[in-house]
């Protein structure tokens, strides 16, 4: 009879010491306004890191192509495109043959860039997150001759 009773005692406190199913509805809700407020934040500094990165490399193939056209008098040519930083033409001849970079980058999308360039002056371009001209926010084209 006395491990009956401490049976039933242990059984009777065990349940006083649980959570509610109110309690516990309450405690998923604010765990989840939580996360969904935290996850907006980080999926806003995610594209906005892309953005930045992107920018950077329009940055540094305006210095590859300053470069170039130190080394061969003009920038390449549209039709020549940034594929000429890899593989220098053969009017280029001081350039390395080796070229002035091993490979093109993609912006931050994994998209190509675009080049346009009268051998004069560029503009190296990217469409943004959505690879379409125009667009807004993330999607919104960013171009060399904004970053001057």
């Amino acid at each position: 009879m006395k491990n009956l009773n401490k049976i039933l005692k242990s059984a009777q406190a065990g349940a006083q010491a649980g959570f509610s199913l109110m309690e516990m509805l309450i405690a998923i809700a604010i765990m989840g306004l939580v996360m969904g407020i935290v996850g907006t934040n980080v999926i806003k500094r995610f594209d906005e890191s892309k953005v930045n990165s992107t920018k950077i490399q329009i940055r540094n193939l305006a210095v590859m192509l300053q470069d170039y056209r130190r080394v061969c008098g003009l920038y390449p040519k549209t039709d020549q495109g940034l594929e000429a930083l890899v593989k220098p033409p053969a009017e280029c001849k001081n350039a390395d043959p080796d070229g002035f970079i091993k490979r093109l980058p993609k912006d931050a999308w994994t998209h190509d860039f675009l080049y346009s360039s009268d051998g004069n002056k560029f503009v190296i371009k990217s469409l943004g997150s959505d690879n379409a001209e125009g667009g807004t926010g993330f999607d919104a084209d960013i171009n060399s001759e904004e970053l001057e």
